[in-house]
């Protein structure tokens, strides 16, 4: 999407939190613009619930199912434990795997001791939450959330709410990345700003229609600018009218 986006392609498009965060930070294709908000994305690690795990370095040295060695949830793993010190393949036995359905079966049969994902919703927490026995969430401590922002300023402090998985009782502070909806750089400011406008409108409706959705909102688009410069026009110019970014 990206290079689709950087080609005039496409006028907007999904793009993943981390890989996103490296877009907007790159000389290169700085050009593509923030155009709105979908919904975040919360790092975290999933244990068996008798694990006698009880926070990330309890985990070292132990055989961890990253994911799928080119997605983004390895891309937030190494951001995320590069910013307590930790390195994910020196630190651990990191585990990949080809398609992202096998990482909780993993766990569940007892050949890794811990998966790392993110966001609500998300399948491979959700069959190990339910498996036998169940799961408990681990995130970084308050100390380690602070070191990971500063050496990742584009990653956000964010809390999974209680009742989120089976496991999480009370909130769980951690951070993550916001999926964004980017835009080309040559979108006309006046059709940015027509689009941007009717996802606001329809913000109750699309949430009510699909619960993920109800993060995609102009308020979290705010939130996940670290700097108004980034914002396509048109969205921009909303957000400007919503009292959300200075006018």
């Amino acid at each position: 999407n990206v290079k689709r986006l950087a080609a005039g392609e496409l006028d907007i498009a999904l793009v993943q939190g981390t890989v996103a965060s490296r877009v907007l930070q790159s000389a290169d294709e700085r050009r593509l613009a923030i155009f709105y908000a979908m919904y975040p994305s919360q790092g975290m690690m999933a244990v068996p619930a008798a694990s006698p795990a009880r926070r990330l370095e309890d985990l070292k040295g132990q055989p961890i199912v990253f994911g799928v060695g080119t997605s983004g949830l390895v891309v937030l793993a190494r951001q995320v434990f590069g910013g307590i010190g930790m390195d994910i393949d020196r630190d651990f036995q990191a585990l990949y795997v080809d398609r992202a359905g096998q990482s909780p079966q993993l766990v569940i049969e007892g050949r890794a001791a811990g998966l790392w994902g993110a966001g609500e919703g998300w399948p491979g927490f959700e069959r190990l939450a339910e498996a036998p026995g169940g799961a408990r969430f681990l995130a970084p401590d308050e100390g380690q959330i602070r070191d990971i922002l500063k050496a990742h300023p584009f990653l956000s402090p964010m809390t999974v709410p209680a009742g989120a998985y089976p496991g999480i009782d009370a909130p769980l502070r951690t951070v993550g990345s916001w999926n964004l909806i980017m835009a080309r750089p040559d979108l006309p400011e006046a059709a940015g700003y027509r689009v941007a406008r009717a996802l606001h409108d329809a913000a109750a409706d699309l949430g009510a229609a699909l619960p993920q959705a109800a993060d995609s909102t102009a308020a979290n688009t705010a939130e996940a600018t670290p700097d108004a410069a980034l914002l396509h026009p048109g969205t921009a110019r909303l957000l400007r009218e919503l009292g959300l970014v200075p006018g």
